[in-house]
């Protein structure tokens, strides 16, 4: 197995059975993965209590699972999708 130890390593892939195939022979070493990681800063984000029908919710982690996204993470990416879509109206009517 080679081991990747820069991002840089990594070519430009012309489709999915290319990088499969790729991804089959090498791997990313400990220390880059760590590193991409993105350290929480407890600034950045603010709690909030949302209610939500159990049934509803239930669909959101079964989605979210079925994507392998944490089911929060995955309602602040709709959130963020949203938002930047309604300002994109709120540009286009001004």
């Amino acid at each position: 197995m080679n081991t990747i130890y820069k991002w840089s390593e990594i070519p430009e892939f012309q489709d999915e059975l290319e990088e499969s195939a790729f991804w089959q022979t090498h791997e990313l070493d400990a220390k880059l993965m760590v590193g991409s990681v993105h350290e929480r800063d407890s600034k950045e984000s603010t709690t909030i209590t949302l209610r939500f029908d159990p049934r509803m919710l239930s669909r959101i982690k079964r989605m979210a699972r079925s994507r392998y996204l944490n089911y929060q993470s995955m309602m602040k990416q709709w959130l963020s999708e949203r938002l930047e879509e309604e300002a994109r109206r709120a540009d286009q009517s001004d």
